[in-house]
C-alpha cells in the first residue's frame, strides 16, 4: 500500500497583498515541473499552472520555485501532487479562490491534466 506524506510548506514565503480591498487574479505558470512515478521510478514531466485571487497574502515566487523543486525526486501520482500543491498554498496564503492545474506530459500514449480548486468559505 502506498503511503503519502505532506510536503513541507515551510519553504513557501508570502508578502502582504498590496491591494487587499480589490479582487484581482494572479496567474503563475511553472512549465518545467518534474516528479517521479511512484510505480516505475521514472521521471514525470509537466506544467503546473496556479491561478488565485489573494486575500491578505501573496506568494513570493522564488520560494514557490524552491518548493516545487522539492517534488523533483519524490514518488507521487499526478492526482496527489496537484492536490498537495493546492493544499500547501491554501494553508500558506488563505486566498479567496485558487485553482491548480497539473498538466502532465504524454506517458504511454496517455496525456493527463488534473485540476483542483479551492473557494474560501
Amino acid at each position: 500500500m502506498l503511503e503519502f506524506s505532506r510536503m513541507s510548506s515551510a519553504t513557501i514565503e508570502t508578502f502582504p497583498n498590496p491591494r487587499p480591498e480589490r479582487d484581482f487574479e494572479i496567474a503563475i505558470d511553472c512549465p518545467e515541473f518534474t516528479s517521479v512515478c511512484p510505480n516505475t521510478g521514472l521521471p514525470d514531466f509537466g506544467a503546473i499552472r496556479i491561478h488565485y485571487v489573494p486575500d491578505a497574502r501573496c506568494v513570493e515566487l522564488k520560494s514557490l520555485k524552491y518548493y516545487l523543486v522539492e517534488f523533483r525526486n519524490r514518488g507521487i501520482f499526478y492526482e496527489h501532487v496537484t492536490n498537495q500543491i493546492l493544499d500547501d498554498l491554501v494553508e500558506a496564503l488563505q486566498p479567496r479562490r485558487m485553482t491548480v492545474v497539473g498538466d502532465f506530459s504524454v506517458r504511454g500514449g496517455i496525456k493527463t491534466a488534473v485540476t483542483a480548486t479551492y473557494v474560501k468559505p
